[in-house]
This record gives C-alpha cells, sequence and structure tokens, in this order.
C-alpha cells in the first residue's frame, strides 16, 4: 500500500466539531431507544409475560434484554463489513434505521391477555432488530468519532461515543422520571411506558437525516484510495488475531462491570436494597449524570498520559472493591449511602468505559477497523454484558446474590491482566492520519 499523506485533505477544526457533534447526536438517539427498554422494564414485563413474582417477570424481561445481544455479533459482523466498504456514515445511517423499527413493534405490540404468546414472541423480535442495530452501531461510532478526532485530542472527543451512550441510558431514565410524576401509577403500568418507544421512533427518523449529511473520515477515503485488501471476517481472524482477541478480553471485564453497575443498578436496588421504583430511578439519573461528565475528563487524561494506566486503575479498583461495594449496597436503606457507593462504583468503571473505543479503533488499520472494533467488542458483550442483568437474578433466585459480585470481580481480573500486558495504544497507534 502506498504511503499515507496524513496531511492533505485532513478536515479543519470546524469540521472536526461538526462531525463529532453530528455522530454523538445520533449516538444518544440510538442508546436512547436500547436503554428504554431497561429503564422501563419494571412496567412492562407483566404486559408480556404470565402472570407470576416480580423477580420471575424480571427474569424473563432480562432473558428477552440479553436475547439482543445474541443479534449484536451478527450485526457486528454485517454492519461492520458495510462500514468498511462503503462509509461510517453509510453504516451510521442505516442502524439508525433498524433501531426505528425495534422501537416502533415494542410500541405498538399488544399485551399478553390479548394475544397471549404473541406479545412476548414479537418483543422478541424488537430486540432482535435492535441488538442488530447496537452491533453495528458501536463499531461505526467508535471507529468515527477516533478516525475523525484529530491525534493529540483523540482520546478526548473519542469519549463522546460513552458520553452519549450513558446520555441516551439518562435520557430514557428521565424520561421514566417525568412519567412516573405526570401520570398516575395505573396509567403508567397501563399505557404510559409506551410513550418512550415512540419518542425512540420518532427521534429515530430524525437522526436518519442528520447522519446523512456527516463527513466521511480521511482514514477511509485513504484505505479506499490505496490497494488494502477487502474488509471480511478471514481476513480479520487470519491477518489480525491478536487485535480481535485483545478487544473481547479488554472488553470483558469492563463491558460486565458497566452493566452491572448501570443498567442492572436500578433493579438492584428496587429488588435487593427495597427502595422504591421512584427512588432507585432518582439515585440512577444523579450518579448517571455524573458518570457522564467524566469521560471527557478521562478521556483527555488518556491524551496526557496514556491509555493503559487508566485501564489498569480499573481494573486494580474493580477487583479490590466490587464485592464491598454490592455489599453494602444491600443493607443501606438511605438513598445518600446508596447514591454513594453507586457512584464511586461508576468512577471506577469510568478508566474502562472512557477510553475503550479509542483503544480498539487504534488497534486495527483502517481498511478493517470497523469490523475489529465492531465484532469481538459485540462477542464480548453478548457473553458478558447482555448476560449480566440475567446472571446477577439467577443469583439472586438461587439463593446466593453474592456469587454475582465475585463473578463481576473475577471478569474484572481477567481484563485486568491483558491492560498489564498489552500495549499503549495512544504510543503505538493505528491511526495514521492527525
Amino acid at each position: 500500500m502506498p504511503p499515507v499523506d496524513t496531511k492533505a485533505g485532513a478536515p479543519d477544526r470546524n469540521t472536526r466539531l461538526k462531525s463529532i457533534i453530528g455522530g454523538s447526536t445520533g449516538n444518544l438517539v440510538e442508546w436512547f431507544d436500547w436503554y428504554v427498554y431497561a429503564a422501563f422494564a419494571l412496567y412492562f414485563a407483566p404486559h408480556f409475560f404470565p402472570a407470576g413474582d416480580q423477580t420471575a417477570q424480571l427474569l424473563n424481561s432480562a432473558a428477552v434484554f440479553a436475547v439482543g445481544f445474541v443479534m449484536r455479533p451478527i450485526g457486528a459482523w454485517i454492519m461492520g463489513l458495510y462500514a468498511d466498504r462503503k462509509g461510517r456514515k453509510a453504516g451510521l445511517a442505516m442502524s439508525v434505521t433498524l433501531m426505528c423499527l425495534g422501537s416502533l413493534i415494542i410500541a405498538l405490540t399488544p399485551d399478553y391477555q390479548t394475544i397471549g404468546v404473541a406479545a412476548p414472541t414479537l418483543l422478541v423480535i424488537a430486540r432482535l432488530l435492535q441488538g442488530l442495530s447496537v452491533g453495528g452501531e458501536y463499531g461505526a461510532s467508535a471507529t468515527y468519532l477516533s478516525e475523525m478526532a484529530g491525534k493529540s485530542r483523540r482520546g478526548f472527543f473519542s469519549s463522546f461515543q460513552y458520553v452519549t451512550l450513558i446520555s441516551g441510558q439518562l435520557l430514557a431514565i428521565a424520561v421514566l422520571i417525568v412519567l412516573q410524576k405526570t401520570l398516575s401509577p395505573d396509567n403508567l403500568n397501563a399505557w404510559g411506558w409506551r410513550i418512550p418507544f415512540f419518542i425512540g421512533a420518532a427521534l429515530a427518523v430524525v437522526v436518519f437525516w442528520l447522519r446523512r449529511g456527516l463527513a466521511e473520515t480521511e482514514s477511509f477515503k485513504n484505505a479506499k484510495t490505496g490497494d488494502a485488501p477487502k474488509s471480511g471476517f478471514w481476513q480479520l481472524i487470519t491477518k489480525h488475531p491478536k487485535e480481535t482477541a485483545l478487544v473481547m478480553f479488554l472488553t470483558a471485564g469492563g463491558t460486565l462491570a458497566f452493566y452491572a453497575y448501570s443498567i442492572y443498578m436500578q433493579k438492584f436496588l428496587v429488588n435487593t436494597s427495597g427502595f422504591s421504583r421512584e427512588v432507585a430511578s432518582e439515585i440512577n439519573a444523579v450518579t448517571l449524570f455524573v458518570f457522564m461528565l467524566l469521560q471527557p475528563l478521562a478521556g483527555g487524561l488518556s491524551d496526557k498520559i496514556g491509555r493503559k494506566p487508566l485501564m489498569i486503575t480499573f481494573g486494580v479498583l474493580g477487583v479490590v472493591f466490587t464485592y464491598p461495594i454490592f455489599s453494602a449496597l444491600e443493607t443501606t436503606r438511605d438513598p445518600l449511602t446508596a447514591g454513594l457507593l453507586v457512584m464511586a462504583a461508576l468512577i471506577i468503571v469510568t478508566g474502562y468505559t472512557s477510553i475503550n473505543a479509542v483503544v480498539k479503533a487504534e488497534l486495527f488499520p483502517a481498511h478493517i477497523r470497523a469490523l475489529g472494533v465492531a465484532l469481538p467488542y459485540a462477542l464480548a458483550n453478548t457473553l458478558f454484558g447482555g448476560t449480566a442483568e440475567f446472571v446477577a437474578l439467577r443469583f439472586k433466585s438461587s439463593g446466593w446474590e453474592q456469587g454475582f459480585y465475585w463473578y463481576v470481580t473475577a471478569m474484572i481480573g481477567v481484563s485486568l491482566l491483558v491492560y498489564l500486558f498489552m500495549r499503549d495504544t495512544s504510543k503505538q497507534s493505528a491511526i495514521v492520519e492527525d
């Protein structure tokens, strides 16, 4: 492949900012649609599954949440190839279309009492579509933001991938809190839970048009004008096996910790700690907001000191403090104490979330970067992130809830070993453009 001129054609500062803001906004809506399911599971679970106790219904809804992750590797494969061959912005536009369709299905599906087993079946189909979408979204957005950011600010700007991911989750919780305060409990349980799925579908339509106007990255353009081989699964596992394995194992502990500390935490505060739904939602909202603000700070720090120190800090603190934090949350009945404990857990995981996108993007050359970022990440998410709630509730149902705390601790330990021995990608990056 001929040498790449990293200066010629590089976007100016305004173009970079416009593209990063545009890509991030679309990412926010994508993740809002994805997280609305988790935020409203306490309300819609009785509508899609036969009558039973709360833990059983939550277990069923968590299982469907995990099913959505089964499609993420397939979506990562298909959409990663698409983004590598047709462009990053083309992949971003396609992913949001699939998300819109999934949200509409959930919003419009009648309940179990009306159509029987067809209700949970349609719910599964919707989550499969959304899983396909998110599987491609992560790789395309992480790659786009990492490539569009300048070399000296790559950690800072790519951290907005998780800023908008968290913003989507936070927006879902904000909608939940607003509906809790404006609708009666009966109305929210009966039909109000459908409102956020309609909102998500409408916003996805807006984002589709927004993403079609984004600028393409210079990395993709340079890869297309060179003689690099086409992106493909066989090319990935034969030419980049080490990098593929690295993405899977550095993701395993981080994604499990993130889902345990954030997604599952809302249900844990209700189902184990004994807080009301409203108080649990408020604790989750406040802590996630602070968590969101921490991402650019940590991402910018990685531009100065490197990526490895942050990941190692997460690994060490996660191994040491995960069990004590969850154990303390079991017994606390004070919302402030609970909020501080949850915040401590989220501060710890910031060492992973703030820079995981750029670390993965910096491991792969441009012609296979979207697939390389997306597929092994999606596989790790399917195995660990997507099953976090299900595994946690299974441990609780079996009478040994503490087993989940040890499970999270062990997986963070596995990722810590990877962080210790991998290269610092900020100093040896495969992204050659400035």
